[in-house]
């Protein structure tokens, strides 16, 4: 626990230091996030905040490669989840700079999950019925879905000064918390890609958070929100390889489930949002991929919500989700649900003025 907290700590400071100089970099190219009818922001603001996550992350790896426990996590899906996150930051700064249109970026996000799967890094089983085998073609796709849906479910979130990068840390420490647990529960290596990426994941949303906090002075942008959907995807997906179902018991079939549920009950209110414009958007005759100022974080400001009590109320119902389905895989169902309601409580306090019409 220890060396992975160290590579959270350095990932963070990097990320901090970093940013500041592709800020400037940003503005210098014209990556530039002009103001439009549906923005929030009030002054054109610089883009590739992710550029400044890679950097960070990249960084991260090289240094932390040589510590004892975390270096063994250095294996070939790591090389995969590298190559894979490279590959889509570069998307992001052509989309950050240049406005591609959402089937150039969809194709993109489709060969990022192939360099994934070329990397063996793939669904190989679903918890439906007990445990069903996929047939190698069907754990592809899954594997894509699963990939290009939990990237744009980030991506659509970042409408709002430091909205992302909070939901995408506390999504992460709850996947940490599980994929660690999973490991001294059950016995399974804790050195693997999971722990490694979720770890480091964590670390560049807490050192870009200063950075992009209302009042943002840089965005993610599509290179930004891109990677963090990556990469909580491509842990789940890892590890989901890990965990042999058949070594769980039936009476723990939790964290059975977990691997593959996880990732979706800690996006759920990106999910959610995700699900209610692509719907809202159909239904008015739209393209799914239509910008709109509907979403949920436009419609917790309409209530008369501050971009920072919005941002908070959003961060607060993702742990509500999120931190009490990680404790029901190892503890009681009393113990998750205590947590719930402790967590829905404060959320209340939060938002009980803000009425929000979904």
């Amino acid at each position: 626990m220890r060396e992975y907290l160290v590579t959270l700590l350095i990932s963070a400071a990097l990320c901090y230091l970093i940013t500041p100089f592709v800020r400037t970099q940003a503005i210098r190219f014209g990556a530039v996030a002009y103001i439009r009818g549906r923005d929030i922001h009030t002054t054109p603001t610089a883009r590739w905040g992710g550029v400044a996550m890679w950097l960070a992350m990249s960084v991260t790896f090289m240094i932390v490669n040589h510590l004892p426990l975390v270096g063994k996590s250095f294996g070939h899906e790591a090389q995969g989840i590298f190559l894979a996150s490279t590959t889509i930051v570069l998307l992001g700064m052509a989309d950050d700079r240049f406005q591609l249109d959402a089937l150039t970026k969809l194709t993109g996000q489709v060969f990022v999950a192939g360099i994934l799967l070329m990397y063996g890094i793939q669904i190989l089983w679903l918890p439906i019925n007990g445990v069903i085998t996929l047939p190698p073609s069907i754990g592809q796709l899954v594997t894509v879905l699963i990939v290009v849906i939990t990237i744009n479910a980030v991506n659509f979130i970042d409408g709002m000064d430091g909205l992302a990068a909070g939901i995408v840390a506390i999504a992460g420490i709850a996947f940490f918390a599980f994929a660690y647990l999973l490991a001294v529960d059950y016995g399974f290596s804790r050195a693997g890609a999971p722990s490694l990426i979720t770890a480091v994941l964590v670390g560049i949303c807490i050192g870009f958070l200063p950075h992009n906090a209302y009042p943002a002075r840089i965005f993610m942008g599509d290179s930004g929100s891109m990677l963090l959907g990556l990469l909580l995807a491509s842990a789940a997906i890892t590890l989901t390889g890990q965990v042999d179902p058949n070594a769980i018991s039936a009476e723990s079939s939790g964290p059975t489930l977990l691997p593959l549920l996880l990732p979706f009950a800690v996006l759920a209110i990106p999910l959610a949002d995700l699900l209610l414009a692509v719907g809202r958007r159909v239904k008015a005759g739209r393209s799914p991929f239509a910008p709109d100022n509907e979403h949920l974080h436009h419609r917790i400001m309409s209530a008369g919500n501050s971009q920072l009590k919005t941002a908070f109320i959003l961060y607060m119902w993702t742990a509500t989700i999120a931190f009490p389905v990680t404790v029901l895989a190892f503890a009681k169902w009393w113990v998750a649900f205590l947590s719930a309601l402790f967590l829905i409580s404060i959320t209340l306090l939060m938002s009980h003025k803000s009425k929000v019409d979904v």
